[in-house]
Formats: structure tokens, sequence, C-alpha cells
């Protein structure tokens, strides 16, 4: 048996990573299912209730621009476990938790060690594997990102059903605690020298910033665009990243290094993953609204019938990690846009007698494409940035993927509540198709940006990523 220290450090950062990430990712989703039954439990509306989502969205926000400094400045070992110990406890602490106040105040403590896992776990992840590797390593990231957002709705169905609302926060924690012993034991510490002081005006202003435009872009179809709240923290907001870009790109040592995005290959990367998540994770956000509030079916109901998109891209990832080098990220990742906004656009197709297994089939193909963005523009995104700048360069890459989500949130909630989900008819509010058509339209033009930015890719530039790689290593290093 081999010793802990003896074990591949591709096979432990990968599998801390994959493991910490999905339980995240998940409970983003998973959440959402419960929030009735803690409403009822708690004498509290959902509206209510989704404030604790709102506390952990805000408290993510904050920390994200913080990761980088942090894992570089003291360890991503460190950083990464101590991390994933705030998140794992303050999920056992959720799911204690007797009354609203508490379950706010301790959703945003799982926000912050949410906030700082994907960034710092992603840095670990391209330091571990050299350039030529990360697309094999890309199968394993593709794990949290595409099961996860699926799942969530189908596990939460369940607990929430046959256990109690409590175990969707207590389940993290024996996964948290055996990622930690495993990663303890296993991982190697790492430190980056030369790491300048804390940037404190980047940190307040990034944090203020990110915290107030995501909040007003994920609140503002429910509260109103116009409502003082939302215009009072979405402006605000937007004036604190204007401040952020004048001042981190004269500062020396800046919180979020905004003076990557210069990176030719990067910038296009990053435009992706903006466009690409905000017309999925937008679709995502609709298609559970369709699935019970229209076609009147349930939470395990609606998971089952997206769940086809997560099962696309896993097989899709296989493909793509084996002939990214002979066909090239640029060509490669504008098939999966052309594709995904295709798909999606073809949801708007959707009606009260349509069947679910077309859905199914839809997003299935949908998966595959999104394979076909996602893996190869992530990889080429990083091929051109160096190893100090590893933990900045992945920190950015996320406040994208963030920022994105929340958009895609917001444009097609809002597209909905302007058209309105429901008519009122003389027997009653009957479902309006039509809101649900035009949301997936926007999501399919929304992707389809993408392609821009997709053509931008020069793959001689990515080309320490193309050369073929003549083993598998993680599953080479597993095996020994």
């Amino acid at each position: 048996m081999r010793k802990p220290s003896e074990i591949s450090q591709k096979v432990v950062v990968s599998t801390v990573y994959v493991t910490a990430i999905f339980m995240t990712v998940l409970d983003t989703t998973i959440v959402n299912v419960a929030i009735p039954a803690i409403a009822r439990d708690f004498d509290e509306s959902p509206d209510a209730i989704g404030i604790a989502n709102v506390g952990f969205l805000v408290s993510l926000a904050v920390f994200i621009s913080a990761a980088g400094w942090l894992g570089d400045r003291f360890g991503t070992k460190r950083m990464f476990l101590s991390a994933l110990a705030v998140f794992t406890l303050a999920s056992a602490l959720c799911g204690l938790a007797q009354n609203l106040p508490q379950l706010v105040g301790f959703r945003v403590l799982q926000g912050v060690g949410g906030g700082m896992l994907t960034p710092i776990g992603m840095a670990m992840m391209f330091r571990a594997f050299p350039p030529v590797e990360r697309i094999r390593a890309g199968r394993y990231l593709v794990v949290p990102t595409a099961l996860a957002p699926a799942a969530g709705p189908i596990i939460g169905g369940l607990i929430v059903d046959h256990v109690s609302w409590h175990w969707v926060f207590y389940m993290n924690v024996p996964v948290g605690a055996a990622a930690l012993t495993f990663g303890a034991l296993c991982l190697r510490e790492e430190k980056q020298p030369g790491v300048g002081p804390f940037d404190l005006p980047g940190f307040l202003l990034a944090g203020g910033g990110l915290a107030g435009t995501l909040y007003a872009l994920t609140e503002g179809s429910r509260e109103g665009w116009t409502s003082p709240i939302i215009l009072g923290t979405g402006i605000t907001g937007l004036l604190l990243l204007a401040a952020l870009v004048v001042v981190e790109t004269r500062t020396e040592h800046p919180m979020l290094d905004l003076r990557l995005l210069g990176n030719r290959l990067f910038r296009n990367g990053a435009l992706i993953i903006v466009t690409s998540s905000a017309g999925y994770l937008g679709t995502v956000f609709v298609l559970p609204i369709l699935i019970q509030q229209a076609r009147g079916l349930d939470a395990t109901d609606s998971g089952l019938a997206t769940f086809p998109a997560a099962i696309g891209m896993m097989i899709a990832t296989q493909a793509v990690s084996r002939y990214y080098a002979k066909i090239g990220p640029r060509r490669i990742t504008a098939i999966g846009i052309i594709g995904s906004a295709t798909t999606i656009s073809l949801l708007g197709l959707v009606g009260p007698d349509t069947s679910l297994w077309w859905l199914r089939a839809d997003l299935f193909l949908t998966g595959i494409f999104l394979a076909h963005t996602f893996m190869p523009a992530q990889t080429a995104a990083f091929a051109q940035i160096s190893g100090p700048d590893m933990g900045a360069a992945s920190t950015l890459y996320n406040v994208h993927r963030q920022l994105g989500a929340a958009v895609g949130v917001a444009i097609l909630g809002s597209v909905m509540s302007g058209i309105g989900i429901f008519d009122m008819t003389a027997e009653g509010p009957r479902p309006d198709y039509s809101a649900y058509h035009w949301a997936f339209l926007v999501a399919g033009l929304i992707s389809a940006l993408g392609l821009v930015f997709a053509l931008l890719i020069r793959d001689r530039d990515a080309e320490s990523t193309m050369v073929t790689a003549p083993a598998k290593p993680v599953e080479q290093e597993a095996a020994r």
C-alpha cells in the first residue's frame, strides 16, 4: 500500500478539487428545492427564505476576489483546506438552524468558504498539470460543473420528500470531512514567491462591486428593476467596479489583476465563459419553472427531465480530449457554440403537449455541444498563463463565470416577468408559453454571442496545449 506522500499530486489535486467543487455547486441548486419546506418549518414565506441564498451569493462574491492572493501568500493547501473546513462546518450549522436569522448567518459563512474553493482549486489543478495534459484533466473538472446542477433538483427532491430539509445541508459533512482528511494527508503545500502586500482598496472595491452587481442582477426580475434597493445596489456596484478598474490598473500588486485581460487568449476564453454560462445557466433557471409551473410536474420530474444535459456533457468530454490537439480550440469551440445556441433556441418549441423525451433529447444534445465549448475554451484560456500568475488568473476567470450566471438569470427572468408566465382567463390563470419561448430564444442568442470570441482565438497561441500527450496522466499515476 502506498504512503500518502507517495501518491501523485495530479491524483490528489484532482480528487480533492472535484469533490469539493461538486459539493459547493450541488449546494447552490439543491437548496432551492428545499426552500418551500424550510419556509413551512420556520413559518416564513418562500420569498423570505430566499434571503438566505442572497446572503450566500453576496458572501461568495466578496471572498472570491481575495482567493488568489490568499492561496499564493499562505499556501494553496492551507487555504483550500481552510475554505473546505469553513464550508463543511457551515453546512452542519445550516442543518442545525432553528430560525431564519440563524440560517442566513450560516449561509453567509458557507459563502466565505465557497468563494475561495473554486479559484484556489483551479489554480492547484493548472499548476499540477502542464499545458499539454490539461485537456485530459478537463475530463475530471467537468464532473462537478456538469453533474451537480443537474443532480441537485433530483437529490433535493428525494431528500425533502422522504427525509428532511436538514439533510440537504448535513449530506455535505461526511463528504467534506473525507476530502479534508485526504487533502491534509496527501496534498503538497505550494506558495508563490514575491507575493505583494494585501490590496485592501482592491478587495473592498471588488467585494462591494461584485456583491452589489450580482445581487441586483439576481434579484432584479423578482423585486422589479425600478425598485429602490435594486437600483441602489446595482448602480453602486457598477460604480465600484468602474473605480476598481482605475485602481487595479495603477496598483503594483492588484487584488484582481485586470492586466491579464490584455492576453488575447485569456480574454477571449473568459468572455466565452460569460456568454456560454449566461445562456446555459439561464436556461437551467427557466426549465424547472416551465416544467413545474406550466406543466404541473414536481421537482423530481423536473430534475430527471434536465439530467440528460449532464450525461451528454460528460460523454462528449471524453471525445473532445482525444481530438482537441488535432483540430484545435478555435474550431471546436465555434462548433460547440453554434450547436448549443441552436439546441437551446429549439426549446422554444416546447408546448403543453410536448413529450418530455423530446425535451430530454434536446438537452442531451445541448450537453454534448457545451462540452465542446467549455473544455477547449478553458484549456486554451490558460495556455499562456505562467505558474506565478495562475492564482490571479483563476480568480479572474471565476469572476467571469459568476457574472455570466447572474446575467443569464437576470435577463431571462426579466423576459419572463415582462411577458408574464400566466394569462388570466375566465377559467382562471393559464400558462403563457410565449414567455418561455422568448426566454429560450434570448438564451440562444446570448450563447451565440460567444462565437465572436471563439473566432478570435488563434490556435497557434494555444499550441502548448495541443501537443499529443503520450499517456493519460491521472489514470497512470493512480494505477501505479
